[in-house]
């Protein structure tokens, strides 16, 4: 029988209606939740995804400001800039829209970020929080694969073994520092897609969970029967029959996968979906922490 999908597109307008009353209350006390965006460059992607970013926002009804700077900037311009969103008050949330630029420090541009306004949850302190349980931002994506989870009936993880294929800042081990909590209590392993006998590690999965950008790489050989499979994949390969002679594809070979997982995410309308709305969750979040009391 064929795989129970989840569905990001679904779950995301969810969590959407929820967060348009949560600015409700805070427009009660006279508070707009702010997100400020920072885009060095005009790399398109960036470009494209920073616009998505400023769209939902607005949406939803939270005040976007995106700041498109010049590739040459210096980085102490740059972090003069971060520093003036840092001490504004209507802003909530702050996010670097990455890659940056190579003569950019990144470690350092994030590290700029207050704290408090980090909602890509790439600020040390958080990334230190979050590995020890404590209330922090932590990165779209693995909050919205934690969420996906949850709402979809599998909120119960105790001693569940999950396999992230992944070991970046962005996906693996974040989501690694929330299901490696005592209070989930998964048994979380993380590995490289170059991995020795990578699939003796993926087929101990109860919940796979897949970032490489490698299309079809996870086979059906690779999973257990009942696998939850989850993927973060992203990647065009070639389609006569569409419009653009292309197609986006995850890294989870979706169609025979289905047929042995439990539930799968599709690419497009898994994951993708939800990282957005989840970043926007995370300025809602700074909102209310910032204006309590």
């Amino acid at each position: 029988m064929s795989a129970k999908i989840l569905d990001g597109k679904k779950i995301s307008t969810e969590i959407r209606e929820e967060l348009r009353g949560r600015i409700r209350k805070l427009e009660q006390k006279g508070v707009t939740p702010g997100l400020a965006g920072i885009l060095v460059g005009e790399d398109p992607a960036s470009a494209s995804y920073i616009k998505l970013k400023q769209r939902a926002s607005n949406e939803l009804g939270i005040r976007s400001e995106m700041v498109r700077l010049p590739q040459s900037i210096k980085q102490t311009e740059l972090l003069k800039k971060i520093e003036l969103l840092n001490s504004d008050a209507k802003i909530h949330g702050i996010f670097v829209q990455l890659p940056l630029p190579e003569h950019l420090e990144q470690n350092k541009v994030l590290s700029a970020v207050s704290s408090d306004k980090d909602v890509d949850g790439f600020h040390p302190l958080n990334v230190g929080k979050a590995w020890m349980g404590q209330q922090a931002f932590l990165p779209a994506t693995p909050s919205g694969i934690y969420e996906m989870l949850i709402r979809s009936g599998y909120s119960d993880l105790k001693g569940k073994s999950v396999v992230i294929v992944n070991v970046d800042n962005l996906i693996g081990k974040p989501l690694a520092s929330i299901l490696a909590q005592q209070e989930v209590g998964a048994n979380v392993t993380l590995c490289l897609p170059s991995t020795p006998s990578l699939s003796a590690c993926t087929r101990w999965a109860d919940i796979l969970v897949v970032s490489v950008n490698k299309p079809k790489f996870i086979t059906p050989e690779m999973v257990r029967a009942g696998v939850i499979a989850i993927d973060f994949g992203s990647n065009y390969i070639p389609d006569p029959s569409s419009k653009t002679g292309k197609r986006l594809v995850g890294d989870i070979d979706f169609d025979t996968v289905k047929e042995k997982a439990e539930a799968i995410t599709p690419v497009p309308g898994g994951v993708g979906p939800m990282t957005v709305t989840m970043l926007l969750a995370n300025t809602v979040t700074a909102a209310e922490r910032q204006t309590s009391g």
